[in-house]
């Protein structure tokens, strides 16, 4: 057994990038940038109109004002506004030359036939100004951020239309256990539903990766065999949910190792999901992971999340939050980093959840977070700060 930062160390040092390419603007969401993006335009081009109103003097304000023009958005100026003129303007239209005011049309009074006057006391321009947001060749997305809606407004308002991303790995999702049905099925006696593959599927998704399910193996070294070598072959990543234990029918490390798969971890001072696998062949990783499905879960989140997060070139520093401890937390055993399911207050306090161990994962259809207890910590007072991984 290691300690889990050294075997989160190990396991990171694999995480080669897979390259780059580049796809349509309406297929780059939670895609990560593989270069710096600059604006080819100033933003606004123009100086607009913020409001519906009219375009003038400041100076003149006060003063009534002669309608000399209509300007809808869209459409250019053609006529320059003179002492004690105005033009009736429409909100991101563009500010004839000569104005240096917007009066909002709330605040206009009608004189006659194209006569206006300012009834109110006006403080804002309600102008947005050329180049206010971006100027032309300014830096507006960075290298590695990883793209969201926003992003794609900005890319869209810069025309890159192509951004360029780094590859997704392509990953299998396999279990192990003769004791699995598929989900659709009604378990018979002794059995169980597979609920550990869709979790990883869904997890995996939350990339923006589609795995490829490779079904339930059953507990022969055969079959496992012939699954695993094919996959070793085909996808950069694998996940297996269950067999890596010291259980008479956990063939996964023996199989992996008859495949020539290095296993670099096997096995850390964690709960869940302490006899975790991590092995690589040719650039080709593979993940075992325990058969419970708290324990797949958790180390999904955990390791197999920023494997991912540094695979695909998004930024390596994970979000933790660090909050007070809402109860007194004691555990009778210290010998392991534990990660506890835990529910976030409206006062920004942690309460952790009732949980009954690695098969529990109702508790965490429950959690906002994932609470971590160090290692040789048995008892944390309320009001202590503690780590949690949001959810």
């Amino acid at each position: 057994m290691i300690p889990f930062d050294e075997g989160l160390k190990i396991i990171k040092r694999f995480a080669l990038s897979l390259g780059t390419e580049r796809v349509d603007l309406f297929r780059a969401l939670i895609r990560t940038l593989a270069e710096d993006v600059f604006s080819d335009i100033s933003m606004p081009p123009f100086n607009k109109s913020a409001m519906d109103g009219y375009a003038c003097r400041k100076s003149d304000i006060k003063n009534p004002l002669q309608v000399i023009e209509e300007i809808p958005a869209g459409s250019i100026p053609t006529k320059m506004i003179g002492a004690n003129q105005c033009a009736r303007i429409m909100t991101g239209a563009m500010v004839p030359e000569g104005a240096d005011w917007v009066i909002m049309k709330e605040h206009i009074e009608e004189l006659g036939p194209n006569q206006v006057l300012c009834n109110r006391e006006t403080t804002n321009a309600n102008i947005c100004y050329v180049g206010e947001d971006v100027k032309a060749g300014e830096l507006v997305l960075k290298k590695g951020d990883v793209i969201t809606p926003a992003h794609i407004a900005i890319l869209a308002s810069v025309g890159y239309v192509n951004p360029l991303v780094y590859n997704l790995p392509s990953i299998a999702i396999l279990s192990t256990g003769d004791e699995l049905v598929e989900p659709s099925e009604i378990p018979g006696i002794s059995k169980i539903r597979n609920s550990n593959s869709c979790q990883l599927i869904a997890q995996t998704q939350q990339f923006g990766i589609t795995p490829d399910y490779l079904g339930i193996v059953p507990d022969d070294e055969t079959a496992l065999k012939t699954v695993l070598a094919l996959a070793l072959e085909k996808y950069d990543v694998i996940l297996i949910s269950g067999g890596v234990s010291v259980g008479d029918f956990d063939f996964v490390p023996k199989i992996l190792k008859q495949l020539n798969v290095n296993i670099h971890v096997h096995g850390m001072e964690v709960k869940p999901g302490k006899h975790l696998l991590f092995g690589e062949r040719n650039s080709h990783v593979v993940f075992g992971m325990p058969g419970n499905p708290v324990s797949s879960f958790v180390q999904f989140e955990v390791l197999v999340k920023p494997f991912l997060t540094a695979m695909m070139g998004k930024p390596t520093d994970e979000s933790f939050l660090y909050l007070p401890l809402e109860v007194d937390y004691i555990r009778k055993k210290g010998d392991q980093l534990f990660f506890v399911p835990v529910t976030l207050t409206r006062q920004g306090t942690v309460i952790p959840l009732e949980y009954h161990g690695s098969a529990h994962i109702h508790a965490y259809t429950l959690a906002h977070g994932i609470m971590e207890i160090p290692q040789n910590s048995l008892e944390i007072k309320k009001g202590e700060i503690v780590c949690v991984r949001p959810l």
